[in-house]
């Protein structure tokens, strides 16, 4: 009988570093033909992120990011990093967090593995179109330097189809929710 792995064992890990939110590990695993080959892992506590519409327009957050050393365009997300908390209070939060909108609706559009050739972070996306304004809370540096962007989400579509805008959770999130619209 086949394993749902196709014969892909993990036999042991180890961590090799922590930072901040983040841990690293070494797998040790068992191929199917029984040979010993290791992969280094990143853990993440997974995230969650908000296409919010407002009529004709998405609003989305432009934020600096350091790893890429640029300012991106990005729907509203963020880590599940409160204990316990499960993806859809997540991403209520983050709305109200990020760009002021609090929202009685959310509708999952899908969940994304962003990098599974060395990580296990999954984004979990939502759509809104019942935006109600409340004081933004941003948390950290760069919350607090973004600007909230509004523009209509055919324009946004647009500019992710010629790239111009990169963040992948924003281009699957924009995707998905026109095609429901």
């Amino acid at each position: 009988m086949t394993s749902p792995f196709h014969g892909f064992r993990i036999v042991g890990s180890r961590r090799l570093a922590v930072a901040s939110f983040l841990e690293v590990e070494r797998l040790h695993l068992r191929a199917p033909d029984g040979s010993a080959v290791t992969r280094v892992a990143v853990r993440h506590p997974g995230a969650v992120a908000v296409v919010p519409v407002d009529g004709d327009d998405v609003l989305m957050i432009e934020q600096y990011r350091a790893p890429v050393g640029r300012l991106l365009l990005e729907i509203p997300a963020g880590k599940l990093d409160v204990p316990g908390e499960p993806p859809e209070p997540a991403a209520r939060r983050e709305l109200e967090e990020e760009i002021g909108q609090r929202t009685d609706a959310l509708e999952h559009l899908t969940t994304i593995a962003t990098t599974p050739g060395f990580s296990d972070e999954v984004i979990h996306i939502f759509a809104t179109d019942r935006l109600h304004p409340v004081p933004a809370r941003p948390v950290g540096v760069e919350e607090s330097a973004a600007r909230v962007v509004r523009m209509p989400m055919d324009e946004a579509v647009a500019k992710a189809q010629r790239g111009q805008i990169t963040d992948a959770k924003t281009v699957i999130g924009l995707l998905l929710a026109a095609v429901r619209r």
